[in-house]
């Protein structure tokens, strides 16, 4: 039974003291379910990158902000390169039929090489943003780059950008502004590696102390 056995402790004696690539997936994992994107970019010559994240954040919706998370420059990182270049970067929600791809985005291609080439995925390009999207992608957001806020604990970076066109099925849109990511076929990803369909069990009123 779900959460019938005996909770186990770890204090951060027992996080640190843990082998390097354990620690990452125990860290990883324990944060909950988490979204999962493919960010598609392009540098000033043309030529394509997509990347897998699951570090992307909502910050606002006016103005409409969201962030990624990019891990530290110690080894070259294109996506941020790209951005850097053109300003502009996609976010495209990853559906089932295409998991291995874009897990296989995660690999490490020298920059002469599209991942959009390598795993077979197509580029589709818009008349206001100059990154690719992914065709094979049911939800796909621009964004233009606003600020890129350094986080010195640990040398990552907060990349924020702004919302400038959303695709989406148009039967996944509610009355009320609701976007139905179960219907739209989005899967969400636990750790690096696991990925889950997603069931929605209920949607809740407005939250009133009142009213509990």
């Amino acid at each position: 039974m779900i959460g019938s056995c005996a909770l186990k402790r770890f204090d951060s004696g027992d996080i640190s003291g843990m082998e390097q690539r354990f620690r990452t997936q125990f860290i990883n994992s324990i944060t909950g379910f988490k979204s999962l994107n493919l960010v598609g970019t392009i540098n000033k010559h043309g030529m394509t990158n997509l990347a897998v994240f699951s570090q992307v954040v909502h910050l606002g919706a006016n103005p409409s902000l969201i962030g990624i998370i990019v891990r530290p420059d110690s080894v070259p990182r294109h996506t941020l390169a790209n951005i850097a270049e053109t300003g502009y970067f996609t976010l495209n929600h990853v559906l089932e039929s295409f998991i291995r791809q874009a897990h296989q985005t995660s690999a490490r291609y020298p920059e002469e090489v599209s991942e959009f080439t390598a795993t077979g995925l197509n580029p589709l390009f818009s008349e206001v943003i100059e990154a690719p999207y992914v065709a094979e992608s049911n939800i796909r957001i621009g964004l233009q780059w606003r600020e890129t806020i350094p986080i010195p604990l640990n040398g990552t970076l907060l990349v924020i950008g702004e919302v400038v066109e959303v695709f989406l099925p148009g039967d996944c849109l509610g009355a009320d502004g609701y976007v139905d990511l179960n219907e739209a076929g989005t899967i969400t990803v636990a750790g690096l590696d696991a990925y889950h369909r997603t069931e929605k069990i209920v949607r809740l009123p407005y939250a009133k102390a009142e009213n509990y």
